[in-house]
Order: C-alpha cells, then structure tokens, then sequence
C-alpha cells in the first residue's frame, strides 16, 4: 500500500474535485447518456460513443481520487527540524548558486516551481540530509553537487 505524501491545501483541493466529480459531472454525464440514447441506433451514435467515453473518464478520475484520499499523508510544511524531510523547504547551493527546493509527493510535485518529489533523485538524496552536508545526484550530464545551506 502506497502512500500519497500531500499538503493539506493539495490534499483539499483533491477532496473538492472527487465532490464535484461525484455530484455535479455524474448527473451531467448520465445526462448526455440519456439524450445520446434518445438518438436511435447506439452502434452508430457517436454522442452516445462520446458520452459513454466521458463516463468512463469521470469513474476512472473518482477511483484514483478516492484511492488518493483513503492513502494520503498529510505533510506539515514549515515544520523546520534538523534533518530535511518530506515537507521542508531546503537552500542548497551548487555551482556557486542557490536553489530553494520544497520536498513534496509525487503528486504534488512541480519542478518549476520549486517543489520536487520525495521520489525523485534530487528528493532522494536530500532526505534526512542536515544543514552543512553535501549531497551527490546523478544526473544525464555527470554527478552533480549540492552543499545543504538551510532547512525550514
């Protein structure tokens, strides 16, 4: 059983999304389903097809959702301690340069904006990491570098 490692803003905004998906968009389906249907010949009825497709994308999205919420972790962030864990934000320099990186949950994950996956190598390699260490992460151009500045 795997967990879902979440914020509790991230973890919200999922629940709201299963709630609308199971009240609002299945009415609205079984809709569509029920016009398509008054069309005559379902084997050729392509509102029928497309209907039947954004049922089975909508049941397919609350499964996942529902399996997300039964397994979700919620993360505390800003929850500074000695070691970085899931939830902190890090500044690490590398190359003379600093990076400010979140370690988030894969689902949460946003590289471009700071926020990277526990499971990814950087994530990896910074868990349980302390203020002064150094880090080594492979990567596609060589062995990158990283000196852990501050954990918040």
């Amino acid at each position: 059983m795997d967990n879902y490692y979440l914020t509790k803003e991230r973890f919200d905004e999922l629940k709201t999304e299963l709630e609308t998906l199971r009240s609002v968009k299945r009415r609205e389906v079984a809709e569509r389903l029920k016009q398509a249907k008054e069309f005559g010949d379902l084997s050729e009825n392509s509102e029928y097809s497309e209907a039947r497709e954004e049922q089975s994308r909508v049941e397919s999205r609350i499964f996942e959702l529902e399996d997300i919420s039964k397994k979700a972790v919620i993360i505390k962030t800003g929850a500074a301690g000695d070691r970085v864990t899931i939830g902190s934000a890090v500044s690490v320099k590398k190359d003379g340069r600093t990076f400010r990186y979140q370690i988030v949950g894969s689902n949460e994950a946003k590289p471009e904006d700071g926020k990277i996956s526990n499971e990814s190598p950087l994530g990896k390699a910074f868990l349980d990491k302390k203020v002064g260490e150094s880090v080594q992460v492979a990567t596609p151009g060589g062995p990158a570098a990283y000196q852990i500045l501050k954990i918040e």
